[in-house]
């Protein structure tokens, strides 16, 4: 084709097509400033800069970062699909009450939920979920730090959210178990004594139960390991 030729099949791309590389560009740009408001506006969450309750002020948070108002409020989508954040209608965003009562409401949803999911789990799970599962136990098993031991254990019951095939559970399950209200929590709770020894030694029979395909087992054995959480965290009466 000669340089002239090559130019008119230039000028024949439609304008839209042409333009599509500084259009992702831009997209990314905008996608990395939701990034870091979202890391900033979280950070002021769960080191307690902002207390439980407090209105989050588009406007305000906007000029403290020094971006757009349209940024701030994509993080505030993202925070509240995490449960660090409420949205009210006619109101406007607000730092979520992660306090022990709140914790309490969604253990309590979790013992109805993923007992459940494990139930369907044992029918349905891959290979790569049981093998999702081990890595998870051998994490915690071998984890030195009480984030390291949150994070593997959570991803465990994550895994067996996955095996129940379904989108819905694992958008529940992120909205029941918050990964940094459950390290503050679990960083509590792992000093009793055998208590990071005892739940992998639970994991290890839900995970032989779901491998086995024993359904009515799997939930039985989910129902009593939330169980004990909801007793570790309950107030004596």
């Amino acid at each position: 084709m000669s340089t002239r030729a090559a130019a008119a099949a230039e000028d024949d791309v439609p304008e839209t097509t042409r333009a599509s590389p500084p259009l992702r560009v831009r997209a990314l740009r905008v996608r990395s400033v939701v990034g870091l408001a979202y890391d900033e506006i979280r950070t002021m969450i769960v080191e307690g800069g902002l207390e439980p309750g407090a209105r989050l002020g588009q406007g305000e948070l906007a000029e403290r970062l020094g971006i757009s108002r349209g940024s701030v409020r994509e993080a505030l989508r993202r925070l509240a699909g995490d449960g660090l954040v409420e949205f009210e209608v006619n109101r406007g965003f607000f730092v979520a009450d992660l306090g022990l009562d709140a914790v309490l409401e969604r253990l309590e949803a979790r013992l109805l939920f993923e007992p459940a999911v494990a139930r369907l789990a044992a029918a349905r799970r891959t290979e790569a979920d049981l093998e999702a599962m081990r890595t998870a136990i051998a994490a915690e098993e071998s984890a030195q730090t009480a984030d390291e031991v949150h994070d593997a254990s959570r991803a465990f019951h994550r895994a067996i959210a996955a095996a129940g095939r379904n989108d819905a559970f694992l958008r529940i399950f992120d909205s029941l178990w918050i990964p940094d209200v459950g390290r503050r929590l679990l960083a509590r709770r792992r000093a009793s004594a055998g208590w990071q020894h005892d739940d992998v030694a639970e994991h290890r029979e839900l995970l032989a139960a779901v491998e086995r395909g024993e359904g009515r087992r799997a939930e039985e054995l989910m129902g009593e390991h939330v169980a004990s959480a909801v007793r570790h965290w309950s107030p004596p009466e």
